[in-house]
């Protein structure tokens, strides 16, 4: 073997307290399962990638013998456990190019989150994990292209609101049966409520494990569960994924150090309450989601927005919509005629992530610029009259001035393509962006879509009608069904494709594409297909 090449290939993994450095191919030294205690699999809660850049990805797995042990440590043992690694180039796990050994500590309830770099751009990779005698499962993932490459297609689905109590996760299933190259998650990965607090028409299929999440050994607990479904493992294993929180991942509608509950005697009553509460389930996040280092939680503090390049061909500006915005008006909800919501020193980003954003825009070089982010961005009146508006206060209408400094920055930056993804409505939706939505001749500078939930309020109806759009002509679609949505972008288009499933309240249900719209090249708004 050349010994120049084996040490130009050389892997520099960042991993916990230190550094280690795995040549490819290199044997790997383990406990026995009996040394370590594990007699039973620690990979039910499976495996994860994320963050894809051009040399390298996250790979992740937590160890758990017990996901629904009561002090979040998922049964393992008080004690810090080896695990092996490798990556490689095929299904087979042959052709290995990397290995190494990470150590699973009790203090992160035993997630491992590995960080590889020095590997090719633009390739497709496979991994897996081992801890003495146990294997998991091996995933797929992917590096992103070089800085200075257009591929010639990206397969992105996004997803949002899995209320497990809700249903199945079968749309994790048929995401992953769609054989994306990227995921997104826009926010409500789990849901804080304990049994019986949040039940559908028809009562839930499941139920939540304990209490309200609101310890650390909760919020471990409660990933614990969801992480142990098959659907969502399946959906974790198939590509990286890109992930952002909404509210529930905390607590219901949250803003910045503003609990759902500030009355004497609720759960969080108190600033100092939430700042724990906050702190506890930001480290519970990063244990149990494929993140960087940079996302390692400082308290009650941890950042989450960041741009992630595909290439020339698109940017994926992943964005923090509840960590540094202002507290709802008027008692949060929808309200009529708040007119403090238009002041202009509101925010929904704060002003350091506004900078970060709008920087982003007049730095691009890319063909599309896509915000992945939680809450409704298009104006969305339910009132028809002209002298009345009725808008929720949560989601952007709330904040109506950062919106249009937010438009406005990719409009002054000549963004060729932009395009914002939303989750948290429960109900697909597909519309145009204006700077301006009371001037009828403001032009259409941009697009949204919007994915329904995976589960959030059960089956839904099936509905493709919602009278807001009567008056809200921007609004281009609306349906109620359960699912996701896939995209193709090329330099040319980006065409998006609504999936639904007709039930979630049982397991198995069929997909089904509801609708599918493109957004042309240069040409801002979205075309119905089909």
């Amino acid at each position: 073997m050349d010994t120049n090449i084996s040490r130009r290939s050389l892997l520099s993994v960042g991993i916990g307290a230190g550094l280690v450095a795995a040549l490819p191919g290199a044997a790997v030294a383990v406990s026995t399962a009996d040394d370590a205690g594990l007699r039973a699999d620690p990979f039910m809660l499976g495996i994860a990638s994320g963050e894809p850049w051009p040399d390298g990805f996250v790979i992740w797995t937590r160890l758990a013998v017990d996901p629904l042990a009561e002090d979040g440590l998922g049964g393992m043992p008080s004690r810090t456990v080896p695990v092996a690694w490798e990556v490689a180039e095929d299904a087979g796990m042959r052709r290995v190019v990397a290995r190494g050994v990470e150590q699973a500590r009790i203090e992160n309830a035993h997630s491992v989150h590995v960080e590889l770099s020095g590997l090719k751009p633009g390739r497709e990779y496979f991994y897996r994990f081992r801890s003495g005698r146990h294997i998991g499962a091996v995933g797929r993932t992917l590096t992103s292209p070089a800085p200075h490459e257009t591929p010639a297609a990206l397969a992105m689905a996004f997803a949002s609101c899995s209320q497990y109590e809700h249903g199945y996760f079968t749309a994790y299933m048929r995401l992953a049966e769609d054989h994306p190259d990227l995921v997104l998650h826009l926010g409500d990965y789990m849901y804080e409520y304990k049994k019986g607090n949040y039940v559908i028409g028809g009562g839930n299929p499941r139920d939540h494990e304990g209490p309200e999440t609101s310890s650390l050994a909760g919020y471990r607990q409660r990933h614990g569960q969801y992480k142990s479904d098959a659907d969502l493992q399946a959906a974790h294993a198939i590509a990286p994924w890109l992930v952002v929180w909404d509210d529930h991942e905390v607590d219901n509608n949250w803003a910045d150090e503003v609990p759902e509950n500030t009355d004497a005697g609720q759960l969080n009553d108190t600033t100092e309450r939430f700042r724990q509460r906050r702190a506890a389930a930001f480290q519970a996040y990063y244990e149990n989601m494929p993140l960087r280092a940079s996302s390692v939680p400082a308290g009650f503090d941890m950042k989450i927005y960041r741009t992630i390049q595909w290439g020339q061909l698109a940017n994926f500006h992943m964005m923090d919509t509840r960590q540094y915005r202002d507290d709802q008006l008027a008692g949060d909800g929808w309200k009529k005629n708040v007119a403090e919501r238009l002041a202009e020193d509101r925010t929904i980003t704060g002003a350091e992530q506004e900078k970060w954003l709008l920087d982003g825009f007049r730095d691009s070089t890319q063909r599309w610029d896509i915000l992945g982010q939680q809450v409704f961005f298009a104006e969305r009146d339910r009132d028809k009259s002209a002298d009345i508006d009725d808008v929720s206060m949560d989601g952007w209408d709330g904040y109506a001035a950062s919106r249009r400094r937010i438009t406005q920055g990719w409009v002054d930056a000549n963004v060729r393509n932009a395009v914002v993804l939303t989750g948290d409505v429960h109900r697909n939706w597909a519309n145009d962006v204006k700077v301006d939505y009371k001037d009828p001749a403001s032009p259409v500078v941009g697009s949204e879509l919007v994915c329904t939930s995976i589960t959030s309020t059960g089956d839904g109806t099936g509905s493709t009608t919602d009278p807001t759009m009567a008056w809200n002509p921007h609004l281009k679609f609306y349906n109620d069904n359960r699912g996701y949505v896939t995209t193709r972008i090329t330099k040319d288009a980006m065409t998006a494709d609504f999936r639904v499933l007709d039930h979630v309240t049982t397991p198995g249900a069929p997909v089904s594409t509801k609708a599918s719209f493109e957004i042309r090249d240069g040409v801002p708004g979205l075309v119905a297909r089909g």
